[in-house]
C-alpha cells in the first residue's frame, strides 16, 4: 500500500511527522512539489498541498490510503459496478499509475500499480503503516464491497459490547492481519479509512505530537493483542494514529540469598493466587 497526505501547509507537515514518527523529508526527483517521508532511506509516503479545487469544495487535510492492484483499470471497472464512486480516474504518474475512488458508504480510497514491485517484509518496522482501519456506515457491506473488490479474508470478529463488533481482515494467502472495520460512532461526521504507523512508544508519540501543536484525541491506551494505541490529529486537521508492540520483559533474576521459610513461601503464593478485583477488561480500541 501507499499512502498520502494533502494539506494546507505542507511546510508545517514536513516538521510536524517526522517529530512524531521519525521519518525523514525528502524532495520527490520527478515533481518538487512533491516530497517523500523516508524512514532507513525507504519511502514511507508521499506529502502534498491540497488542491486549489478541493480547497474550493471544502475539502479538509487528510491522509489517502492506496490499495495495491495489477490493473488499476479493471479495478475501477469492477468498483463501480460494486456500488463505488471516481474521484479521480486512472491515470499515469512516473513511478506507476493510480486512482481515487469512495467506496459505497462514502470513504475514500486510492489504487496503485507501482512501476517497479517494492520490496517488504511481513512484519512491519519502525516508520511502516502497520494497521489500517475503517469507521463506516454499515460494516458489514463493506466488507463485502472490499472482499469482492480484493479478495481480503476474515480474520477475528470481537464483540465490543455496546460499540458493536470490530472486524478483522488480512491478504488472501497470507498470515497477519492488516487491519479492522466497524460501524462508526455518531461523533464521527463521515466515513474514513484511519491509518496506523508503528512507532517504539506510543506515549512518547503522543506526547510529542502534543509539544508539536497536534491534538490526541483518544489514547494512549492498550488494545488487545499486547499493542498500545493513539490517534492524533496533525495542526492542519489530518487525522493519523500511532501503534506500538509490547516488548516482553523478562523479570530480573532473584539474588541468591537465605532460603525463606515453607510458611513464608506459601502465604507469598496464596496472595499471587488471590483474585485481583482490580483488573479491568481490555476494551477494544482500534
Amino acid at each position: 500500500m501507499w499512502h498520502e497526505l494533502m494539506t494546507t501547509d505542507p511546510d508545517a507537515a514536513a516538521r510536524f511527522y517526522p517529530a512524531v514518527t521519525g521519518w525523514k523529508v525528502q524532495t520527490w526527483e520527478h515533481n518538487p512539489a512533491y516530497r517523500l517521508w523516508t524512514m532507513g532511506g525507504a519511502p514511507m509516503a508521499g506529502l502534498m498541498a491540497l488542491p486549489d479545487h478541493s480547497r474550493r469544495m471544502g475539502t479538509p487535510p487528510a491522509w489517502l490510503s492506496y490499495v495495491g492492484v495489477p490493473d488499476v483499470d479493471a479495478t475501477v471497472r469492477q468498483a463501480t459496478s460494486l456500488g463505488a464512486r471516481t474521484y479521480a480516474g486512472p491515470q499515469d504518474i512516473p513511478v506507476g499509475r493510480f486512482a481515487v475512488l469512495a467506496d459505497p458508504q462514502g470513504a475514500t480510497f486510492g489504487l496503485y500499480k507501482p512501476s517497479q514491485q517494492p520490496v517488504r517484509g511481513n512484519d512491519a518496522a519502525i516508520g511502516d503503516f502497520s494497521w489500517h482501519e475503517l469507521a463506516t456506515t454499515d460494516y458489514k457491506a463493506a466488507w463485502a464491497f472490499y472482499r469482492a473488490l480484493f479478495g481480503w479474508e476474515p480474520r477475528e470478529s470481537i464483540d465490543m459490547g455496546p460499540d458493536g463488533t470490530y472486524w478483522e481482515f488480512g491478504l488472501a494467502g497470507r498470515d497477519e492481519t492488516i487491519g479492522g472495520m466497524y460501524n462508526k460512532p455518531p461523533a464521527l461526521p463521515a466515513a474514513r479509512w484511519l491509518a496506523y504507523v508503528k512507532v517504539p512508544s506510543a506515549d512518547t508519540a503522543a506526547r510529542t505530537a502534543q509539544r508539536s501543536g497536534g491534538r490526541v484525541v483518544s489514547g494512549p491506551m492498550d488494545v488487545p493483542g499486547g499493542g498500545r494505541i493513539a490517534q492524533c490529529v496533525d495542526p492542519q486537521g489530518a487525522v493519523i494514529a500511532v501503534h506500538a508492540v509490547a516488548v516482553a520483559v523478562k523479570p530480573a533474576a532473584r539474588p541468591a540469598g537465605k532460603r525463606k521459610a515453607p510458611r513464608a513461601k506459601a502465604k507469598k503464593a496464596a496472595k499471587k493466587a488471590a483474585p485481583n478485583r482490580k483488573a479491568k477488561r481490555a476494551k477494544r480500541a482500534r
